[in-house]
């Protein structure tokens, strides 16, 4: 009886200093200077500066419209093989869903109802739809209605929407997130795209909408002729100093940059038909573009004093080779090695601090240059078409001094190249095709949409491909098809066989 009575009053005493300590309890464990909330607009820099294209683009989008190519196996077998690698096909849907799109729902739904955000939220707006763009014409049918929303509803297994609807949307999305710009309600000062210029935001939109309606020219001409007419009385880009560009720095290098100056600084080389394009028409650009390291041995040997950037000596690279059979177009060409073919000058406009280019004034005036053409808006298609090139030249300036093109080559080549009556489409969009180097997801896209530029398929024996002499998609990642099984299995339903042959919605033959 006397230890009983003992600990009850132990406990008695004990209880309270038990429940002082708790006090206070949790804000000790609160790290004093740790984030508990992120800055939207910190947020959507990240995002922006995070869509520049990467690796991924260079395996699959470039090569298969033929401007880039790489002769080695391995992991980076893809496009140069029309091999279906779900290990590189995969990077458009891990950089925009486990990034992009997630930071910039969150930024939607942390702005939508501040007054004071309004021009963040509708930013916002704008780059989401731009990376949406992005993933439902890489892979078709994807998660969007339901996408970006695990850490705000904990919906891990989105629905898949399919693309007719999300163009739909995209396309609302653009034209009201536009319009609902306004320069007398608080800036985005910290905007790394334009430094919070309203107008500038209102122009790319319009730009991007002008892009989403003529996704729509084959599969729904009459809405695509609307939406053009939409963007246009919005207003369209009126410059390069309009342009979407990305500024890296050494603490923000380029990707692709990072690439061709790291470890796979010699598998790349300019596609033979992009270098043959430019140089049978006396193309300025190609010495903006290409290095030759003639007569390098191996990798090694692509040093500076073998450096050749004349164009008279680059030689482009053909698809359907590997590493060992090359051989016989080395031989033929009487080149040193698979090494002393032309490359993308990793100097110059593969910079580690070059910049990204995503969306442009000289893609915008090819685009209206067709639609001129299809008569789905005013104006002169063949100004705008001249206008478009020009325009481009003129952006490589910004890679630097060694990149610009003379004034004078500028208009000795527009002379020599007026739209020809009866060719309009196939030369403005082969001018959209040079327009989007580096670009590879546009270029494909555009590829798709307009069957221009005419490209040569890819002859490597053992393709993936089934059915199509080009891929028209790229596949979903096995990551997906385990954690969201069921819905993936849906789309594919409705879309097609998940391979590289199985056209999306809008690329109809």
């Amino acid at each position: 009886m006397k230890k009983i009575f003992k600990a009850i009053i132990i406990a008695i005493t004990v209880f309270p200093l038990l429940i002082s300590c708790d006090k206070g309890f949790d804000e000790m464990n609160v790290n004093p200077i740790a984030l508990t909330a992120v800055e939207p607009a910190y947020q959507l820099n990240t995002t922006i500066v995070n869509s520049a294209p990467a690796y991924g683009n260079l395996s699959y989008e470039t090569t298969i419209v033929k401007q880039m190519i790489t002769p080695f196996s391995g992991q980076g077998s893809a496009a140069n093989f029309n091999q279906d690698n779900r290990g590189v096909t995969s990077g458009n849907w891990t950089t925009f869903y486990r990034g992009i799109i997630k930071e910039l729902t969150d930024v939607v739904a942390k702005t939508k109802d501040d007054a004071n955000r309004t021009n963040l939220y509708n930013m916002a707006r704008i780059w989401r739809a731009y990376g949406f763009m992005i993933l439902t014409d890489t892979y078709g049918n994807v998660p969007y209605s339901e996408a970006g929303k695990g850490f705000l509803e904990g919906n891990t297994g989105p629905a898949y929407d399919n693309q007719e609807s999300i163009y739909s949307d995209i396309l609302n999305e653009l034209e009201t997130a536009s319009a609902s710009l306004d320069a007398s309600k608080p800036l985005v000062a910290s905007d790394v795209l334009y430094g919070g210029d309203v107008a500038k935001w209102k122009r790319l939109g319009n730009s991007l909408l002008l892009r989403a309606a003529m996704r729509l020219s084959k599969v729904n001409p009459t809405k695509a002729a609307e939406y053009v007419a939409k963007a246009v009385a919005g207003g369209l880009m009126q410059s390069n100093r309009d342009n979407a560009m990305i500024r890296h720095t050494a603490s923000f290098t380029n990707p692709v940059g990072s690439s061709l100056n790291g470890g796979q600084s010699a598998f790349f080389y300019l596609d033979k038909e992009f270098v043959d394009y430019l140089v049978v028409n006396n193309d300025p650009r190609l010495a903006s573009i290409a290095v030759r390291y003639v007569g390098a041995q191996s990798g090694a040997d692509q040093v500076e004093s073998k450096a050749n950037r004349n164009v008279a000596v680059q030689i482009g690279m053909p698809q359907g080779y590997d590493n060992t059979t090359i051989s016989k177009d080395v031989a033929e060409k009487k080149l040193a090695s698979l090494w002393d073919y032309s490359q993308l000058d990793k100097t110059r406009m593969a910079a580690l601090t070059a910049p990204s280019f995503l969306v442009t004034y000289a893609q915008t005036q090819l685009l209206l240059a067709e639609a001129v053409f299809r008569k789905w808006a005013t104006g002169d298609a063949a100004t705008l078409y001249t206008a478009g090139i020009r325009s481009h030249m003129e952006q490589l300036a910004d890679y630097g001094a060694a990149t610009a093109v003379p004034e004078a080559s500028i208009a000795a080549y527009l002379a020599a190249h007026p739209l020809t009556a009866g060719k309009e489409l196939q030369e403005i969009n082969t001018q959209y095709w040079v327009a989007c180097f580096l670009v590879g997801q546009e270029a494909f896209a555009n590829f798709r949409r307009s069957n221009f530029p005419v490209l040569t398929p890819n002859p490597y024996p053992g393709s993936d491909l089934k059915t199509e002499p080009f891929i028209r998609r790229l596949t979903y990642t096995d990551a997906e098809l385990n954690v969201n099984h069921d819905n993936v299995q849906k789309a594919i339903a409705q879309q097609g066989l998940d391979l590289l042959d199985t056209r999306v919605w809008w690329d109809k033959k």
